[in-house]
């Protein structure tokens, strides 16, 4: 077996991506990590008390790091968090306007003025969330969003705060996602900024 696909050598190379992780705000200005995590953490405590909502898309597995996330959030920080993509409504949809205006039609529908929207994509290339990003911003909510893969890929300049990890394995950029808002549930539970 080679060293790359060894589990210490995937465990080192998962470690040092997503702790080199970038933050940049809306005029693509790097910020501090911690930084970025507590913008994030100051963003879902206003969506809280304000009664706002928390949606978060995503693709194959970037839609089950959504998933997942709402769980999270749902439990351990009593926000009203949803995805999206649940089958029938989805298919609907994309049916009805197009996989790419998908997203952007569920959200004309649910989300409003003050939401916030976790737009997940490993590449930063899906057009689908591209469109629903755009649509949330029309709405005059705020975006999340989470990338991987090139550093100028088309996500990573769209959101109002934006993290990306350097790297173009699946495994590591999806799960990079999943560690983030994991820790970001986390800290937002306990009340930790």
């Amino acid at each position: 077996m080679t060293k790359g696909l060894t589990l210490g050598f995937r465990a080192e190379e998962f470690y040092r991506r997503v702790s080199e992780g970038k933050f940049t705000g809306s005029d693509g200005n790097s910020l501090d990590a911690e930084l970025g995590i507590e913008k994030i953490l100051e963003e879902l405590q206003l969506t809280k008390k304000s009664g706002k909502r928390v949606f978060i898309i995503g693709n194959g597995g970037s839609a089950a790091v959504a998933s997942h996330t709402v769980t999270d959030f749902l439990n351990k920080g009593k926000l009203s968090a949803s995805t999206i993509h649940e089958p029938a409504l989805l298919t609907c949809m994309t049916n009805d306007y197009g996989y790419e205006e998908a997203f952007t039609r569920i959200l004309s529908t649910v989300a409003g003025k003050g939401d916030v929207l976790f737009a997940i994509s490993s590449s930063g290339q899906s057009v689908n969330i591209h469109n629903a990003v755009k649509r949330m911003q029309e709405l005059e909510g705020t975006v999340i969003s989470l990338s991987g893969f090139r550093y100028d890929n088309p996500l990573r300049l769209l959101g109002d705060l934006n993290f990306w990890i350097d790297s173009t394995d699946y495994g590591v950029v999806e799960m990079g996602h999943l560690f983030l808002l994991h820790h970001i549930a986390d800290r937002f539970a306990s009340g930790t900024k």
